[in-house]
């Protein structure tokens, strides 16, 4: 299926979104910024060289987001004033069956998935409602920016359940659904060279690749990936990722960058990692300690990342409706343990 032809395949999407506008301001920056991978990508891929346990982390800025950001998943940083924040509003809790009943463990509860965008300062710009009341699927993940398009996809908010990707334009936020799954989806990023999209599941345990030249015809087709992958990594739960595009550094392989969390005991595991989007083998991965002034380890849920003054710039919102983005600079001088970098 070519891609133009999902807007009217998907129409049943378009009637449920819904914009809120709070000021006169522009949804998003024109022209658009360009992609990590069109821009800083493989920088960014050559600075993370040089990050360790040891890496000294300087705060720049805290800035409140206004009024409730629900759950946060994902974030983009859409040049230096946009920031998109895809999130859900949860009006009844998911419950706990005790047990696997029909593969998953828990009701499938209720809410809307969200786009919402603010400015530098944390005022909110649009809330665009991406879903209609009722629906099971409701719980928007991680996003991604290709240059043109917002990627993201929507799922029940519980394991081994149903999701679906889909794409928003940045200057309106409205969405197309690109594909169904039957299984729970979480992080995407899109190769724009390969012109495909890679999905994680519930904990970032699967990642399923679809290669949009070669989706089936017709809006009730589930097609099947092109490619499941296996994580082997167990040391954060991935939630949020951006692709940085085919790394010189890394021979050609498809990289992207994650965030995320795990829960080992009664800690809270936070980290970042290069990961290869083919294999999902870590490439590099640093835990981080940092939480916020609530106290919720700092890389939970949404990442977005550049370099300022040849310095590696990470932003982080890890806090449910009382959201603070967070803004950390890795310091080059930080004592690299045992030796060696690439400083």
């Amino acid at each position: 299926m070519k891609l133009a032809s999902l807007i009217v395949a998907y129409a049943p999407l378009v009637a449920a979104f819904n914009l809120a506008l709070y000021t006169n301001e522009s949804v998003a920056p024109s022209p658009l910024p360009p992609s990590h991978a069109a821009s800083d990508g493989e920088a960014i891929i050559k600075l993370f060289q040089n990050l360790g346990r040891s890496t000294v982390w300087k705060s720049i800025a805290n800035v409140t987001f206004e009024g409730d950001t629900h759950e946060p998943e994902g974030m983009l940083r859409l040049g230096e004033d946009r920031y998109v924040v895809s999130c859900g509003e949860y009006t009844e809790a998911t419950k706990s069956f005790g047990s696997v009943i029909n593969g998953t463990d828990r009701s499938p509860g209720a809410g809307l998935a969200h786009l919402i965008v603010f400015n530098a300062k944390g005022e909110r710009i649009a809330d665009a409602t991406l879903t209609k009341e009722g629906a099971e699927e409701y719980h928007n993940g991680g996003i991604d920016f290709d240059g043109k398009h917002i990627w993201g996809t929507i799922a029940q908010y519980r394991p081994n359940s149903t999701a679906y990707a889909y794409r928003a334009d940045p200057l309106s936020l409205q969405p197309e659904k690109i594909v169904d799954y039957d299984d729970h989806l979480g992080g995407v990023v899109h190769d724009t060279d390969l012109n495909s999209i890679t999905c994680l599941n519930w904990g970032s345990r699967n990642a399923s690749t679809w290669d949009l030249d070669q989706l089936a015809t017709g809006c009730a087709a589930t097609p099947s990936p092109s490619m499941v992958v296996r994580n082997p990594s167990y040391f954060v739960d991935y939630q949020d990722c951006k692709w940085l595009g085919h790394s010189d550094f890394y021979s050609g392989k498809s990289v992207m960058l994650c965030s995320g969390v795990a829960t080992i005991g009664n800690y809270n595991l936070g980290g970042v990692a290069l990961v290869d989007v083919a294999t999902m083998t870590p490439l590099a991965e640093v835990p981080i300690t940092m939480q916020s002034a609530l106290g919720v380890r700092i890389t939970q849920n949404p990442v977005d990342v550049s370099i300022v003054d040849g310095k590696l710039r990470f932003y982080w919102l890890p806090d449910q409706h009382n959201s603070t983005l967070y803004v950390y600079e890795a310091q080059p001088n930080s004592p690299f343990e045992f030796g060696g970098g690439l400083q």
